[in-house]
C-alpha cells in the first residue's frame, strides 16, 4: 500500500482527491495539508471533503512527513518549497500545479535528478489520450491544415491559456516538427491581416462553472476535424493522479509523465 499526502486538502483539488482515495485499496492518505492560517486547519479531512466518513485525519500544516509520496495542486508560487521538502524527505511527487514560470519549471526539473515526480498539465487519462491523437493528427495533416486550439474554464481561474491546452499545442507543434513559440498566436484583435501558414491559433475563455473543455481544430479548403475533450468532473483528473501516486512509488529519481504512468512511452 502507498501513503501518500495531499496538499491543499481543503481546495477544490484536494477534497476530490480525499473523496477518490476512499476508493483505491491501494493508498493510504496519510497526511492531509493546507497553508499556515487556513480555516480548514484542524479540522477532519473527511469531513472537509464531504467523503461521507470521518477520516480521523485532521488537516495540518506541513511539511508532510510520513508519505511515501506527496501529491500537489496547489498554487504555482508553492511549487519549489513544496519540492525542497520532498526532496529533503526523499518522497515521490505527483506535480498536477498550471502555470509554472521558467523559474519554477526550473525547481522541478532540479528536484527531479534527487526524487521521482510525475509532472502533467492534466492527469485524465482521457487527456493523455487526446494528447497522442493530436500530435498524429498534426503529422498527419501537416501545416495546410490551420489549426486552431480553443479552452474553457470556470471564472475561477487564475491562469490562461491553461496548462493542458499550452500541453496539447505544444504536442500539435511535435507533430509538425516545429518549435510552438515560433509559430503560436494567443488570441487575436484588430487589423491581424491574413492568417500565416503553420500558425497555431490559442485561445482561452473563461465562464461559469465549466471544470475544463479542450478543442483542437484543423480546418482548410472544403473541411474541418475538430478533437475535443470536456471533462464534467473534477474526478477524471482526481483518479489520474491517484493512479500515478501508486504507479511512483518506489520508481528512480526522474521526470515521469503521465505517459510513463500508462506505458505509452
Amino acid at each position: 500500500m502507498t501513503h501518500i499526502a495531499i496538499l491543499g486538502a481543503a481546495g477544490r483539488m484536494g477534497q476530490e482527491l480525499i473523496r477518490c482515495a476512499a476508493r483505491v485499496p491501494e493508498l493510504k492518505v496519510v497526511e492531509a495539508i493546507e497553508s499556515v492560517g487556513h480555516p480548514a486547519l484542524g479540522q477532519d479531512a473527511g469531513l472537509t471533503a464531504a467523503a461521507g466518513t470521518l477520516l480521523e485525519l485532521p488537516i495540518s500544516v506541513g511539511p508532510s512527513r510520513q508519505a511515501q509520496v506527496v501529491i500537489d495542486f496547489t498554487f504555482h508560487t508553492a511549487a519549489p518549497d513544496n519540492l525542497a521538502a520532498a526532496v529533503a524527505a526523499r518522497q515521490g511527487v505527483v506535480l498536477g500545479t498550471t502555470g509554472l514560470n521558467e523559474a519554477e519549471q526550473a525547481a522541478v526539473r532540479a528536484a527531479a535528478t534527487q526524487i521521482p515526480i510525475v509532472w502533467a498539465a492534466n492527469m485524465s487519462l482521457g487527456v493523455n489520450v487526446l494528447l497522442d491523437l493530436v500530435r498524429r493528427a498534426a503529422a498527419i495533416l501537416g501545416p495546410d491544415y490551420d489549426a486552431e486550439l480553443i479552452e474553457m474554464h470556470h471564472h475561477h481561474k487564475k491562469d490562461a491559456p491553461s496548462g493542458t491546452a499550452l500541453a496539447l499545442a505544444e504536442a500539435l507543434a511535435q507533430g509538425r516538427g516545429v518549435t510552438l513559440k515560433d509559430v503560436a498566436c494567443y488570441g487575436r484583435e484588430g487589423m491581424t491581416g491574413a492568417r500565416p501558414r503553420g500558425q497555431i491559433g490559442i485561445h482561452a475563455v473563461r465562464g461559469g462553472d465549466v471544470v475544463g473543455d479542450h478543442t483542437v481544430m484543423f480546418a482548410c479548403e472544403g473541411e474541418r476535424v475538430e478533437l475535443t475533450h470536456r471533462a464534467s468532473s473534477r474526478e477524471a483528473f482526481a483518479m489520474g493522479a491517484l493512479r500515478a501516486a501508486h504507479w511512483l512509488h518506489g520508481k528512480k529519481p526522474g521526470l515521469y509523465t503521465m505517459r510513463n504512468v500508462l506505458g505509452l512511452e
